[in-house]
Order: C-alpha cells, then structure tokens, then sequence
C-alpha cells in the first residue's frame, strides 16, 4: 500500500471496530466509567498544582455591567489573566459561566473589546461578545485568557504584532516533547478556572455553566465532561464527529488529543456531560465542523440523553450561519438552565 489516504481509511475503521468490541463486552455504564477514566488520562499533565493567589488588575464600572481584570495561578508557575464580567444590582449567589473563546485575539474578543482594550462600540464579529450579552442577562461571566492566545502567546508572537495570530502550533508541538497536550494543559487551566470562580462571593457554586466556540468548544465540552460542577454547557460551533472535522478539513494543531481515537468518535466523549444540561448550536453553513456530520453527532447525543432519562436537558439549535455564534436560542437556555437550577 502506496497511498496514505487508504491507509488512514483503514486505520478509522479498524479502530472503529476496536472501540465496537470493546462496548460489547461491557455496560453502558461500564462504558462510561472507562471512557471518562480514559479522557482524564489523557488530558492529565505532569504539572505541580498552584495556589491560586487571585490578584485584581484592574475595576471599572459601566453603564450596564462591572469589569475587573484578575489573574490567578494554575500549574508549574503559570498565571492567567481573565475579566470577571459582574451584573449591576444584588451580588451574592448569582449563577455564573465560565465562558472560554475560540481562535482570535483573546478574552477581549468575547468581552466587547478590541484588540487594545479599548471598548468595541462597532459591531461584534464572529464571536458575538458572548461573554459580554451573558452578563447583560445578570449572569457573572470569567473570561480567562487561553494559553497561546491574546497576552499568553510566546514572546515572538507578541512582538510580530498581528492581530488575532497565536502560538498553537510552536506551543503544541513543544509540549509534546514533555508529554503534555496542549489541549490538556488548557482543560487543566479551565478547570482551576472554576475554582477560581468558586471562591468568588457573588457567585453560589452550585449554578454554574460553560459557554465555549469554536476551540473554547473543545475547551468546554472535556472541562464539562469531567467536572460535575458545571451544571449546563454550551457548545457552540463545536459539536460533531473527529472524522468529520478535524480530520476532514485543515485544523489547529490543538485540536489534536494524543489517542483520542482509541478512547472513543467525539459524540461519545461529548456524552459523559450527560445527564446535566447541554445544548449545542451551530450554523448550517459552517464549513470548519459541517452540518452533515454536526447532525450524526447530535442523533448520538439524543440516545444518550435519552437513555440517561434526561431528553429535556438536551437543547439544539441549527440556525442558518456559518462559523460563528448565534445566541438567540442558547442565552435564554443558559439562563433559564442556571436560575432554575
């Protein structure tokens, strides 16, 4: 065999028909148990824990809602900038989201800011200021800063000056010569991102969420599979089947979990959310994670909440876009999901 294409086709297969055999021989909980036990492993990084020393940046107080900038330690001497996006009126006990972006320029991009901090008063992009309308429904929003992206890319990155560029690829294959995936390194710092957000007396820990694009999909969907305390997700332009899109059009490097397909299709992985809140949106016409594919995924998550007995905590929406965040069906689920809790 010649052709690398037929070899990667039976290697899909073949490994399909691993992960079939394997289901066979056990319970659907059994299955569950392995696959989460499976995806902590693999998102595990040899890193000391740090304490989180949460130091405030900076406080202003606008029109419609309050913006802090923090930073809080997580692993091996790291520290994360991140906003905490706080609703005017009563503060203690709200509900709260971790909300994580996607490729672009950073925690500003979600948080209606350009590139310079500066108050975007044009209109949003593709992201939506997702961050900055979930705050406006009176939910506290911490945004942090993902490594390799906006103020944490390498210091070459920085000093080349481009708009929205970021270090994934030199960050990704650098960290795997330690044994560390970058998408585990980021899922680790999301998670001590929760227990930054916990700590917070606004925030009543038991009602908190994820909103994630894009790649703050990946972000969010594994966080929220391995952390009960985030309570609903939102998936946005996210949801689909590894073949039919990381490995069907040119990705990020870090979109790439080391054995990810001898553990099981990213629908499975998606799954161990169940049987807490999930919806998932995504545009028709997104041609990065396809509708086609996007629907295969969603009719397996719909047998999952259904044998889960939790159908009712499963949300879709469709909407007619590309690659980009709709909103006007997932906030007031959001919402809805947190208040009612």
């Amino acid at each position: 065999m010649w052709n690398p294409d037929s070899f990667m086709e039976g290697l899909y297969r073949s490994f399909e028909a691993k992960r079939h055999d394997r289901r066979q021989a056990e319970s659907a909980e059994q299955t569950r148990s392995r696959l989460k036990q499976r995806l902590t492993d693999a998102l595990a990084i040899p890193l000391p824990v740090d304490e989180l020393r949460p130091r405030l940046l900076e406080r202003v107080v606008l029109a419609d809602h309050i913006r802090e900038r923090v930073e809080f330690g997580t692993f091996g001497g790291l520290r994360v900038p991140a906003y905490v996006l706080l609703p005017k009126g009563p503060l203690r006990g709200n509900p709260a989201v971790l909300a994580v972006h996607g490729h672009g320029y950073g925690s500003r991009q979600i948080s209606g800011l350009l590139p310079d901090g500066t108050v975007n008063v044009g209109k949003p992009d593709v992201h939506g200021n997702y961050a900055l309308e979930l705050v406006r429904r009176g939910l506290v929003v911490l945004v942090p800063e993902v490594f390799g992206f906006g103020d944490r890319r390498l210091a070459a990155d920085l000093e080349a000056g481009e708009v929205g560029s970021n270090s994934c690829q030199a960050l990704a294959a650098h960290l795997l010569l330690y044994g560390i995936p970058l998408a585990g390194l980021r899922v680790q710092e999301a998670l001590r991102a929760l227990d930054y957000l916990a700590t917070r007396e606004e925030v009543d820990p038991q009602r908190i969420g994820c909103f994630g694009f894009s790649g703050g999909g990946l972000v969010g969907a594994y966080a929220s599979a391995l952390d009960a305390r985030i309570r609903a997700t939102v998936l946005c332009a996210f949801a689909n089947t590894f073949q039919g899109s990381i490995m069907h059009v040119r990705h990020c490097i870090d979109n790439y979990v080391p054995g990810a397909l001898d553990i099981a299709e990213l629908p499975e992985l998606i799954g161990l959310i169940a049987p807490r809140a999930l919806f998932i949106e995504l545009g028709e016409q997104d041609p990065i994670f396809p509708a086609i594919t996007a629907r295969a995924a969603v009719e397996h998550l719909q047998r999952t909440y259904a044998h889960e007995q939790a159908e009712a905590r499963l949300g879709v929406h469709l909407f007619p876009g590309v690659h980009e965040v709709n909103g006007r069906q997932a906030y007031p689920w959001l919402v809805e999901q947190l208040y009612n809790y």
